[in-house]
């Protein structure tokens, strides 16, 4: 899935990588001093695909010709909803995402995984952490979602549930979903049967953060939980770590990028708090000279 430079994201494709420079389509205003922030992004795909011949019924079917959307007009869709400008670190990679996720999304095999759900949540809530406004992220979060033609209370709720299961669970309660009952495990066993080869399944970036999500949520820090969480949903764990090690890099390039911003817009801020005292000095001695001056006799 994804490699990160700079700031980047990228993901596992089943052709070659590539990488293509990206600037925001919507930047912080006129950046005086030339703040600029970087981002390639490349994405392939690629993980288990399973033979139909033992396909039924899901919820969530598998994209149609019939409705599938550009890029253009997921893109275009996404700028309709929310029309506010973005600040350029955020933006960039906003403007990325949608791109990769929306070839994720119009795949002939792309099924909606509440796991997927969660890496993506995961995924979004670290990028717009520290976001100016709480509601415009909530906002931007939405438009994104329903851009893709998906639903954004249906992400969330699927996020909230499986965080509320791995924080009850503990290391080894973790991967005994496959011999216990309830609606989380439900959701894994499912998981596993398909990504096994009975159904379809494309692994993706976003599916190894909402894996890294439960094992945190969980406090499943040894290193062999991973491999049998793994081994349980039927997913090669080189491809997860792989991809865990770009995710981890791209959280340290966005604290990075936003602490420049940060200093960026508190310079700003000084210089324009300097220049309107400087005014304000000025137009005082103006006002003071003007002033006609009268003797006494």
């Amino acid at each position: 899935m994804a490699a990160v430079t700079s700031l980047s994201f990228s993901a596992l494709t089943q052709c070659s990588d590539r990488k293509s420079p990206f600037s925001s389509a919507r930047n912080l205003a006129s950046n005086s001093e030339g703040l600029r922030f970087r981002t390639s992004l490349s994405w392939h795909y690629g993980g288990f695909q399973a033979s139909n011949s033992s396909s039924r019924l899901v919820v969530h079917c598998m994209s149609s010709s019939s409705d599938v959307a550009t890029v253009a007009e997921t893109k275009l869709n996404f700028l309709k909803a929310y029309k506010r400008p973005i600040p350029s670190v955020y933006n960039t990679v906003l403007q990325e995402l949608i791109v990769q996720q929306h070839l994720m999304r119009y795949k002939r095999t792309y099924r909606y995984d509440p796991v997927f759900a969660l890496g993506f949540v995961t995924v979004y809530d670290q990028l717009m952490d520290g976001y100016p406004s709480d509601e415009d992220r909530d906002t931007i979060f939405k438009a994104y979602i329903n851009a893709l033609k998906e639903d954004p209370e249906q992400y969330r709720a699927d996020a909230q549930k499986l965080e509320e299961w791995a924080r009850a669970q503990t290391s080894s309660s973790l991967i005994e979903f496959p011999s216990k009952e309830g609606e989380v495990e439900g959701i894994l066993k499912d998981i596993a049967e398909r990504a096994g080869g009975k159904g379809s399944f494309s692994y993706s970036r976003f599916f190894a953060v909402g894996l890294f999500r439960l094992l945190e949520l969980a406090n499943a820090t040894e290193p062999t939980i991973l491999e049998k969480l793994c081994a349980a949903l039927n997913i090669e764990k080189r491809s997860v770590d792989r991809d865990l090690d770009v995710y981890r890099n791209l959280l340290s390039k966005l604290v990075q990028a936003k602490e420049l911003l940060k200093e960026y817009v508190a310079r700003e801020k000084k210089k324009r708090e300097e220049r309107a005292g400087t005014q304000k000095a000025n137009e005082a001695i103006t006002t003071c000279l003007g002033e006609p001056q009268y003797t006494g006799l």
